[in-house]
């Protein structure tokens, strides 16, 4: 292909090698390897002033732990937003900042261009994130050792929302969250397996029929696994009576 990618990122990370590894394998990897997407790293390293190439200091204030230092990151970031088309956002993966759901990756997947910083230690100097940063993103309520592999997980999911990207448009439009709820279950042959038969609608043909069973299935796993994402929408008459069908065929007291 010719021309600009559509979606390029840069990660400053201290493990260039870490990230490279989304460019290599997979669906990511042949996507990459077509031109529909670009990534890069750089190293905070390459912007000190030492000859250890120091990056991180002792907190003030006292405490376990070290901080990193503002100049070489604020340096690394610089120039990965150098290297990116103009206004592309800085996010900071940081244990502080908004989960990451759908939403959000839809939102970052509408920019051209993205700079990702893998935090390490306790994190960055807080001035860091007030002067470069226009996300702080989290992926969820635990502790990793380091901002590469939350990074590579918020690179992948907006990755596979890049036109072309994807051999079927209609795959991310039919994952979990895309329209809020979780997935429906899937089959695939053989049709039967030690005693479980595949539901017959799904070998009907009967489209209306498998769209309506698809979306009452969606519909009611995420009310037995995640109801919390429930009380955040609004339902429609069409979802409302699917749900209330499905909880009336497995019952109210199968949640959790």
């Amino acid at each position: 292909m010719t021309g600009q990618p559509a979606m390029q990122i840069r990660f400053v990370t201290l493990f260039p090698e870490q990230v490279a590894a989304l460019a290599e394998f997979g669906v990511i990897g042949r996507a990459a390897r077509r031109g529909l997407l670009e990534f890069g790293a750089v190293d905070p390293r390459d912007f000190t002033a030492d000859a250890h190439r120091t990056v991180d200091d002792r907190p003030y204030g006292g405490g376990p732990g070290m901080v990193m230092k503002i100049e070489p990151l604020r340096g690394a970031i610089v120039e990965a937003r150098g290297q990116l088309p103009a206004g592309s956002p800085c996010v900071i993966m940081s244990a502080q900042g908004r989960v990451l759901d759908q939403a959000l990756v839809n939102e970052l997947a509408g920019c051209r261009g993205l700079v990702i910083v893998a935090a390490r230690y306790e994190g960055p100097d807080e001035r860091l994130i007030e002067i470069e940063a226009q996300y702080e993103v989290s992926v969820g309520d635990y502790v990793v050792s380091g901002g590469e592999l939350p990074a590579l997980a918020l690179a992948d999911a907006i990755a596979r929302l890049v036109p072309g990207v994807l051999g079927d448009a209609e795959s991310a439009a039919q994952d979990s969250f895309a329209e809020g709820l979780l997935d429906c279950p899937h089959y695939t042959r053989p049709e039967v397996y030690e005693g479980h038969a595949v539901p017959s609608v799904l070998m009907s043909g009967d489209h209306g029929a498998i769209r309506r069973w698809r979306l009452k299935q969606a519909l009611g796993r995420t009310w037995q696994r995640r109801p919390d994402i429930l009380e955040r929408m609004s339902l429609d008459e069409e979802r409302k009576r699917l749900l209330e069908e499905f909880i009336a065929e497995n019952g109210e007291g199968e949640t959790g």
